[in-house]
């Protein structure tokens, strides 16, 4: 239940996979309303506060997720060829563009030397700092690419429901479901008898 097979995902993918999508929205959408709050604003100084503390957690989050990913085998696609192509070169995308802004809103955070308090747990050292326009170089690959990110991960939802109800595959029950992944490979299992 919790480990991948080939015919679904476990319960740790599944979570990486839903954690994460929250984590992006919610980040895109407190990184947007941030950018009209005023000086006094209560939340002037929180909001950026949570967000860059998600977003690092997100960060390690995602990294985890990779070194999981390549540990266990990927459930086989399903659809066309072209299809699969698609969905393979959008994951690629998606991962790209989520460390993409992370590193960016990391950057940006840490241009003046300043390390990033996560929550007041532990603090991420400024590693790279004091660039030539960093802060504002690094703010607009953020922008840009949590844009994109978003725009990509439309597509990605649409995919999912249009594999569900159109083409009546379990591509979005296996990212629902671990328990659907074991009915699949005990059915595999019988039917190779």
């Amino acid at each position: 239940m919790w480990r991948n097979s080939r015919s679904g995902w476990g319960l740790i993918s599944i979570l990486f996979h839903w954690l994460s999508a929250l984590a992006i929205i919610g980040l895109f959408a407190l990184g947007w309303w941030m950018t009209d709050l005023g000086y006094y604003d209560p939340w002037y100084n929180q909001g950026p506060w949570v967000h860059r503390s998600i977003g690092m957690l997100l960060l390690f989050a995602t990294l985890a997720r990779l070194v999981w990913r390549f540990a266990q085998p990927t459930p086989t696609a399903e659809g066309g060829r072209l299809e699969i192509i698609a969905a393979h070169v959008g994951h690629i995308a998606l991962y790209v563009l989520v460390l993409l802004v992370m590193v960016s809103g990391y950057l940006i955070s840490t241009a003046d030397g300043s390390g990033i308090t996560v929550f007041g747990w532990f603090e991420i050292p400024a590693l790279v700092y004091d660039f030539p326009n960093q802060a504002s170089l690094a703010g607009n690959v953020h922008w840009y690419s949590a844009l994109a990110l978003m725009i990509i991960s439309a597509g990605h939802a649409l995919a999912a429901f249009k594999h569900h109800w159109l083409d009546r595959h379990s591509t979005l029950v296996r990212m629902l479901n671990p328990a659907h992944s074991r009915a699949g490979d005990h059915s595999a299992t019988k039917s190779s008898r």
